[in-house]
């Protein structure tokens, strides 16, 4: 729409209309401020627009150098530290908001006269919604805890910071690709982070259903220990048998979105039956957990998750990562295929991640498809083994007896479709 408009109007003429309306749109925002104010208040729907025009004319004076716009912005900024100088004598405390949003102006108007339409329009907008927004954003500070913060900045940290300075190359006898060792690491933490907001987000909100969900795609194994240490404290056997069930299912969901980030046509192979198995397992569960118990009403969450970004876990689940990648090559080197169906089903016992991950790596070069693909399967349904154990542990007998023979059967159906991916 810009463009056409930039075509029937002569060239300068739409661009000081832009640099008006967008200057126009901050400077309304601010003039409502000041009418809310007691308190002195810089620029409002004319100073705004007038900032704008005046980058605009340093940069049409200086024939697109960037020296004279400079200038400008310098003297534009020495007339808003004035006015900042004043707030600060009327009152003790003085928000320095307002003079930046004037710079911010008076850049929009520079980037109009250079024809950066686009990023000019996204700096005025920006502002606009920021100076709006003042209210709900200061609010942050007071629902947000501060470890929550440092949460989101480990997962930065993990993330923008770490992986792109990563090389892109294979090293060793093994081949470990260090930038594809931490995008894997990325992805996990993403995911589980994922999972660990929408946690916290509604902790107070829902029963043992969502956070059989939510924990699913968080940790099935931690998510199965809780609910069982939950049980038994509840008269609720159906009800927790149910949710268990159900965070398992999650899981095949959760291993299907991961090993199609990093291997498509191992993903074409696995996605039918896991999305199957999920299915089953979420409709089986809920069905189980509608059937009455000696107890009733709504059983609110307890558990809250633990940050899923410790450093130490990441460096962790790299090392386990690789290790497993070196555990495969030698299984398949001198075991075979046996020795990585066995090498899966000890996996299973543990965190199958990565040894799933490594199988995603490993599938279509290290070995064949079919036995990376019959490999996940079984390490799936291992876990799903160990899973029912630790349930019969630490729940009551009844809750822990239905929880181990649901996901006994989720481990005898997760390894059905080993029959046609072998044959």
């Amino acid at each position: 729409m810009l463009s056409r408009l930039y075509q029937l109007l002569p060239p300068d003429a739409f661009k000081i209309l832009l640099v008006l309306f967008l200057s126009f749109l901050v400077g309304l925002e601010r003039e409502e401020h000041k009418a809310g104010s007691e308190r002195y208040t810089f620029g409002g729907v004319r100073t705004f627009p007038i900032i704008g025009l005046i980058a605009y004319s340093m940069g049409v004076l200086g024939s697109g150098q960037i020296l004279p716009v400079a200038i400008g912005f310098i003297v534009v900024a020495g007339f808003l530290l004035l006015s900042y100088w004043h707030k600060l004598v009327l009152a003790s405390t003085a928000g320095v908001t307002t003079e930046f949003s004037g710079l911010a102006i008076y850049l929009v108007g520079a980037l109009i006269y250079y024809g950066h339409f686009w990023i000019a329009t996204a700096l005025a907008v920006a502002s606009a919604l920021l100076l709006e927004l003042k209210t709900a954003l200061e609010s942050l500070t007071r629902r947000i805890a501060p470890e929550e913060i440092l949460t989101f900045t480990k997962f930065l940290l993990l993330s923008v910071v770490i992986l792109p300075i990563l090389p892109n190359q294979e090293f060793g006898v093994f081949r470990i690709n260090p930038l594809k060792t931490w995008l894997v690491v990325v992805a996990v933490s993403t995911l589980s982070y994922g999972s660990y907001v929408l946690q916290k987000v509604t902790r107070q909100h829902g029963g043992v259903m969502l956070a059989a969900l939510l924990g699913g795609a968080y940790s099935s194994t931690i998510t199965t220990v809780v609910l069982a240490k939950r049980a038994a404290n509840e008269h609720r056997p159906h009800l927790f048998a149910g949710a268990t069930l159900i965070a398992s299912g999650v899981m095949y969901l959760r291993l299907t979105a991961l090993v199609a980030l990093f291997n498509r046509a191992l993903a074409k192979t696995l996605a039918p039956s896991f999305l199957v198995l999920a299915g089953i397992a979420a409709g089986i569960g809920w069905l189980w957990s509608r059937r009455p118990d000696a107890s009733s009403g709504e059983v609110k969450r307890e558990y809250q998750p633990q940050n899923p970004l410790e450093l130490s876990a990441a460096f962790l689940f790299a090392a386990l990562f690789v290790a497993m990648l070196i555990a495969t090559h030698l299984a398949v080197v001198y075991l075979g295929k046996a020795g990585v169906y066995s090498l899966a089903a000890i996996m299973g016992v543990s965190d199958v991640d990565p040894f799933i991950m490594g199988m995603t790596q490993a599938a279509g070069t290290l070995t064949r498809l079919q036995v990376a693909s019959a490999a996940i399967l079984i390490a799936a349904a291992s876990n799903n083994v160990v899973k029912g154990v630790y349930a019969r542990f630490f729940a009551r007998e009844s809750t822990g007896s239905q929880s181990l023979v649901m996901l006994l059967a989720l481990a005898v159906a997760g390894l059905v479709p080993l029959v046609w991916i072998l044959r």
